[in-house]
């Protein structure tokens, strides 16, 4: 699966391995889609979703202004962070859509099985681990947050395509044109949200 003799990642302690994929290195994502036996992609893809919930509520007006502080309660009647989650999860679905279908309409030879399209999906949602930056990024406020958000962004991109590129073996060219035909889909969904004043 590593396309080599060996895999060299075998050997490796899993900090470098985890060092690797941080640098995308194609090798150290073969290692870990292909060779390991991880099982996190959903509880990944969750708690990356409840990173970007909380981030978009606390850029809410409303989530912002004082109340009691004795009111424990207000946080679990927060309704406007499950909202952010749903936005958010719609989002994320459009973007996968938009990525899937690209890869099916351009190589639709690739993704002939459903162990095909399920591979693709882990492999998505692993490569997005890039969005649990976002809380850091959010407690640790300071003047550079947009520019820290903008290039946490750029960053769960790149690991898309890597991921993209070494699960279907393609070059560079294809898993770019299906991530931006995916932020396509994305920024349709978010410019409807805004229409119908769902997003804040």
């Amino acid at each position: 699966s590593c396309q080599k003799p060996v895999d060299k990642y075998i050997e490796y302690d899993p900090v470098i391995i985890l060092i690797n994929a941080v640098l995308c290195k194609a090798q150290a994502y073969r290692h870990i889609l292909f060779n390991t036996k991880i099982n996190i992609h959903g509880k990944l893809g969750i708690f990356c979703l409840l990173c970007e919930a909380y981030l978009r509520w606390l850029q809410l007006q409303d989530s912002s202004q004082n109340t009691d502080p004795d009111d424990l309660i207000r946080y679990a009647k927060e309704w406007d962070f499950y909202r952010m989650f749903g936005i958010a999860s719609l989002e994320q679905t459009s973007f996968l859509l938009g990525i899937f279908l690209t890869l099916w309409w351009m190589k639709p030879e690739m993704l002939k099985t459903n162990s095909d399209f399920i591979l693709l999906l882990k492999a998505l949602l692993l490569s997005s681990y890039g969005k649990l930056l976002l809380i850091p990024a959010v407690i640790w406020e300071h003047d550079y947050t947009p520019l820290c958000l903008a290039f946490i962004k750029v960053f769960v991109l790149i690991s898309n395509s890597q991921a993209i590129r070494v699960t279907l073996n393609l070059n560079r060219m294809l898993p770019w044109l299906a991530i931006i035909f995916g932020l396509v889909l994305e920024n349709g969904v978010v410019c409807l949200f805004q229409k119908m004043g769902w997003d804040a």
